[in-house]
């Protein structure tokens, strides 16, 4: 008897229009009608560097990386249910919080916790739950 080979659970979602992966994951997969991304941390994706300046900038061009994997998906920013936000210092929130507050115009639910540190020591990353329809 022959084995039936199973069909995968999730479609993978890649770009490189957003940072590769840096380790053993995908960039998002889609799986029973949700998007859900890795982590995703400001490093320009021409260049693999992170991109220079403060919380301002680095938010801004991790929501920007978000935008491309969303983009690749076939969705948008409306299509975000939930994110989750990880801080290097809290005192960065409201910064945070005026830039995160222009691409997440939909209010999705959030979480945003203070991490002791992030991947090639960032000072944010954001990740994200989306619905696909």
């Amino acid at each position: 008897m022959s084995e039936k080979k199973e069909k995968s659970v999730m479609e993978y979602v890649a770009t490189k229009k957003a940072p590769a992966a840096i380790g053993p994951y995908s960039q998002a997969v889609i799986a029973h009608g949700f998007l859900f991304s890795s982590g995703q941390i400001p490093i320009v994706p021409e260049t693999g560097a992170v991109v220079a300046g403060g919380i301002a900038e680095q938010t801004e061009q991790v929501c920007k990386n978000i935008g491309k994997l969303l983009k690749k998906a076939g969705i948008d920013y409306e299509h975000v249910i939930k994110t989750t936000c990880f801080l290097a210092d809290m005192d960065d929130f409201a910064a945070f919080n005026s830039v995160y507050a222009k691409y997440f115009t939909s209010k999705p639910a959030r979480s945003c916790v203070a991490v002791k540190q992030i991947p090639k020591g960032v000072l944010c990353e954001i990740e994200v739950t989306c619905t696909m329809k």
